[in-house]
């Protein structure tokens, strides 16, 4: 099915009222007086802020490809590059499977040294429902997961095909793409700053206006930063928005969560307007795939590296998670559209209507997830679930949108846990072993922050 519309009348009255609340904000700074320099810096970030930029470049045929019977290889060695901290494949058909290893190493750009090889996840397992205007975009591509390298200006990379049953190919068109997400990437945002963000261009501004205005019913108008609330600010916060509840309300405290505006989104790469489905039924759980190596001072940038290699790489409208966790714990937005509100997402292939979808960022096959990397999904998943009358501890029936990796075909009703990991719903390994094993605490922490 289908998300909604800003302008449909299937969104629930929360989203209504908060696209009323939009809209005033947009009319009120267009009716404004121009704004003066300290309020421009402040809308705009800092001026010296170095915007974000992708290099494609096609991978080239390996000598061992014109030897009989050799494995398909291809591959490219690169120095002298501008900067990039975060690198991916792609390809051309987002139907093809890259059946295959990818390992890349890449050069420093503050030592000059070069890393080990390191594998990059072959099967980026997230995706746009069949039958969306996303999915269904010509620019869609194939993808291997992101990689967070650090600031590099070189690059060599290995793709090989696995032999199985005497064939073996790559899919066509296979590209790298190197990511600088802009600005400094290895600092964090200051409180009240903007990390990162480019400089401001008439697009880019009607763009934040929209994005920070969906949630101006929760939230100051511009805010880098949505505060936590206790329980009792948080019912009455869901009274305001949903009006007198009929019985207790079983909802978790809000907890604090880093905006758009607050990690330095450019809001000019994502697609305009915002796609809403009826409601939050149930929560995917995910790791971003994207390696360990990062500080939780660099979060933002690679979630801005996440962000920019999802649209522009991959080519879909926005990032596809609506909501990030780093590994300390720390809460993010991620696709726009409102943080309360049930926001269209591309993460769970074929059930992406009536869920959401929360990565951690990181790569949990073999790694443990932070304890508090964990806390911070029980405690969003109790917040968000509960302000659609969900139970973490239950289960609930979603009907499957089909497409390739999904474990159900189209039309079939699945009963899936409220608080599920992605492998649940699609043959994927997200959100890695070792984070799957938390889902359980993650679901009993958030009954907890319920009151259930």
């Amino acid at each position: 099915m289908r998300g909604f519309l800003a302008s449909s009348s299937g969104v629930p009255p929360l989203t209504l009222r908060s696209i009323g609340a939009a809209c005033a904000a947009v009319l009120a700074l267009a009716q404004a007086p121009p704004a003066s320099a300290s309020m421009s810096g402040a809308m705009s970030g800092s001026g010296g802020a170095v915007p974000g930029s992708t290099r494609s470049l096609p991978l080239a045929p390996l000598s061992r490809d014109g030897v009989p019977g050799a494995v398909p290889e291809q591959g490219l060695r690169r120095t002298g590059l501008g900067r990039f901290a975060l690198l991916g494949v792609v390809w051309e058909d987002p139907g093809a499977e890259l059946r295959g290893r990818v390992r890349v190493r890449t050069r420093s750009a503050v030592t000059g040294k070069w890393t080990g090889w390191q594998d990059v996840e072959a099967h980026a397992d997230h995706g746009a429902d069949p039958g969306t205007a996303e999915r269904s975009a010509r620019r869609v591509r194939g993808a291997t997961a992101p990689l967070w390298v650090g600031a590099s200006d070189g690059v060599d990379v290995r793709v090989r095909a696995e032999k199985a049953g005497g064939r073996s190919a790559l899919p066509p068109g296979l590209r790298l793409e190197l990511v600088d997400p802009g600005g400094d990437t290895g600092e964090a945002p200051a409180a009240g700053a903007v990390a990162g963000e480019p400089p401001r261009t008439a697009l880019d501004t009607e763009a934040a206006i929209a994005a920070s205005g969906a949630n101006a019913d929760i939230a100051a108008f511009g805010t880098t930063e949505i505060p936590e609330l206790d329980r009792p600010a948080t019912e009455r916060e869901m009274t305001r928005l949903q009006g007198p509840s009929r019985g207790k309300p079983y909802i978790g405290p809000r907890p604090k969560i880093v905006t758009r505006r607050g990690w330095g989104a450019d809001e000019s790469l994502r697609e305009h307007g915002f796609v809403y489905t009826k409601k939050i039924k149930a929560a995917f759980v995910h790791h971003t795939a994207s390696g360990n190596k990062y500080t939780c001072a660099q979060a933002p940038s690679v979630i801005r590296g996440i962000y920019r290699y999802h649209v522009k790489s991959m080519g879909w409208r926005d990032i596809g998670y609506n909501f990030l966790v780093d590994k300390c714990g720390r809460l993010y937005e991620g696709r726009a559209g409102g943080v309360a509100k049930a926001v269209f997402g591309a993460h769970t292939l074929g059930f992406n209507t009536d869920s959401m979808g929360v990565a951690v960022i990181g790569s949990y096959g073999t790694t443990q997830p932070p304890g508090a990397a964990v806390t911070a999904v029980a405690r969003l998943a109790a917040w968000k679930l509960g302000l659609y009358g969900a139970d973490p501890r239950a289960k609930t029936y979603l009907t499957s949108g089909g497409g390739s990796g999904n474990l159900y075909p189209k039309g079939k009703k699945v009963r899936l846990n409220v608080l599920s990991g992605h492998r649940d719903g699609y043959a994927t390994e997200c959100p890695g072993k070792r984070l799957y094993a938390k889902l359980g605490t993650a679901r009993t922490g958030a009954a907890r922050y319920q009151g259930r």
